[in-house]
């Protein structure tokens, strides 16, 4: 990776590797306190999610950058089962981000968890589940008996209209996480945001105007009341904006 794409523009020269530090995500917190959790989101300028059912083609090489550098930093990514297909998640992590991980003391692997309340996971569609030695924590309502795949596939059951993601933010502290990266898609992202379980969003603006009805970045109910955030830092790339909020507690 060049220094070109791992660098961000802002007063500060800031890198990727100093943004995703800020964040907190390996700091052991008190026990029993749930993981740190940071939502990481790209958007058209006109709020668009995604191109042609993807958001590949909303991103640059410095979003990737960080998206990478996130990744090797969390000790879980959280995904709905929705973006698992249409992404066609695989190989979440490449050999050099593992190396690092290992020689920092953690897991090669982070955990990849999800929420599916039918326990119907996009096996063809996602070759992670193929994937020997991922973990893969999944949250279900359904007393189905598992699918068998090459992954390392935990089912934590809840009862039937228990919020998920509560449960599986508890069962991923439960396994040592410290730190979770939310990946979407934005159904996913409303509810963390609704259960107030989000504490960081880092959004990717890209500089395309899309229309059409692809999903916006939270889709989904309205919220009972807007949840406020405060702007950490702004950062460019080229025509790409990076914003970084945290969460506003009251």
């Amino acid at each position: 990776m060049t220094q070109a794409l791992r660098r961000l523009e802002d007063a500060g020269g800031r890198s990727v590797e100093d943004l995703v530090a800020s964040l907190e995500l390996t700091a052991a917190g008190p026990a029993g306190a749930r993981p740190r959790v940071a939502g990481a989101m790209i958007a058209s300028v006109d709020g668009r999610a995604a191109v042609q059912g993807r958001s590949v083609a909303l991103g640059h090489p410095a979003d990737r950058a960080l998206l990478r550098e996130l990744r090797t930093a969390a000790d879980a990514i959280l995904v709905g089962t929705a973006t698992l297909a249409a992404e066609r998640y695989a190989t979440l992590l490449d050999p050099e981000q593992r190396r690092r991980r290992v020689a920092a003391g953690r897991a090669e692997h982070p955990i990849l968890a999800t929420v599916s309340r039918r326990l119907a996971l996009p096996l063809a569609e996602a070759p992670v589940f193929a994937e020997a030695g991922t973990p893969i924590v999944v949250v279900t309502a359904s007393d189905a008996v598992p699918p068998v795949v090459a992954a390392e596939l935990d089912v934590v059951r809840v009862a039937d209209g228990t919020p998920p993601l509560p449960v599986a933010l508890d069962a991923l502290a439960q396994r040592g996480v410290r730190g979770v990266l939310c990946e979407g898609g934005p159904t996913l992202l409303r509810e963390l945001v609704a259960q107030g379980c989000l504490d960081d969003l880092l959004l990717t603006v890209s500089p395309l105007v899309a229309a059409g009805d692809a999903p916006s970045v939270l889709t989904g109910a309205a919220l009972d009341a807007p949840a406020a955030l405060t702007l950490e830092a702004v950062h460019r790339a080229d025509d790409h904006l990076f914003l970084h909020y945290r969460t506003r507690r009251a």
